[in-house]
């Protein structure tokens, strides 16, 4: 393997295109603007500039790293890519769109991952020739530091497939877990309930934020409270996901928040908006 390819230059999508190109991968990026591709390779420059001053990589390495990161106009550029993952909007329409026009893109063989933290993998591969190369790739955030990555089978992709994508998560530095392919995974059908009931908390008026996530940091010795973890990872994405396990289970003990869906109408997304349960205009 020696080009990979990623869809989508934010957050998720840069940070996994800078562990590929650390790891001594050519790397395509692609997004629907060619300013998010730029913000993305900015964000990557930021990443590795701060991890050299941190002596976590050689500065020496920072140029060359950046530069096996390049830009990818259209989907039509991966079709040299020897392996793709798609790291756009937790949408599933959007998702499907994009693997039907990489599974025309891409060469035969060529396995299709997506980095959805709570979609259905079976459904994504349904729209491909391929269903037996696709498979679920869940990074964790931030990419860079966080170590875990969440390996996903759908009901169709090979065992082939499945060494292939962890033998590649070793590669970029990781650990890869296998999750069947069942809503919100392993990771978020554990963290996402407790998300929402520490809103449902807040909600209730139980306790302050701050008290909610003293008791977490403190108590339960996590290393970030939920509100402020849920500030981080974006409200919007959140009820996304929620909403994906309760739909998935019809179990009501996945229902959202109601507050979780007032601040999401208002736009309060947390950190990347400037305001969620707590206010970042001032940083």
């Amino acid at each position: 393997m020696r080009t990979l390819g990623v869809v989508g230059a934010g957050q998720m999508g840069a940070g996994i295109a800078q562990v590929a190109a650390t790891a001594g991968l050519d790397v395509l990026l692609h997004d629907r603007d060619a300013a998010f591709i730029e913000k993305g390779l900015g964000v990557i420059a930021s990443s590795l500039k701060r991890l050299a001053d941190k002596g976590t990589v050689k500065p020496a390495d920072v140029e060359a790293i950046c530069g096996r990161v390049r830009p990818a106009a259209t989907l039509d550029a991966f079709a040299p890519c020897d392996f793709v993952v798609e790291a756009v909007n937790e949408n599933l329409e959007l998702k499907r769109g994009i693997f039907t026009k990489l599974d025309a893109v891409c060469r035969p063989g060529v396995i299709l991952a997506s980095n959805t933290s709570s979609l259905s993998i079976t459904r994504l591969a349904a729209v491909t020739k391929r269903p037996e190369r696709t498979i679920g790739m869940h990074f964790m955030n931030p990419v860079p530091i966080m170590a875990l990555v969440e390996i996903i089978p759908g009901q169709a992709t090979s065992k082939e497939t499945l060494e292939e994508t962890r033998a590649l998560t070793v590669r970029l530095g990781k650990t890869p877990v296998t999750s069947q392919d069942y809503p919100g995974f392993i990771s978020n059908r554990i963290l996402m309930p407790m998300i929402n009931e520490a809103i449902c908390a807040l909600h209730e008026g139980v306790g302050t934020r701050e008290d909610i996530d003293a008791v977490m940091t403190l108590g339960m010795r996590h290393p970030m409270g939920p509100l402020a973890l849920a500030d981080f990872i974006g409200l919007d994405t959140c009820l996304a996901i929620m909403e994906v396990l309760f739909d998935g289970f019809g179990d009501p003990k996945y229902r959202p928040s109601p507050l979780l869906r007032r601040m999401v109408d208002a736009g309060w997304l947390g950190k990347k908006s400037g305001r969620g349960f707590y206010d970042y205009s001032a940083k």
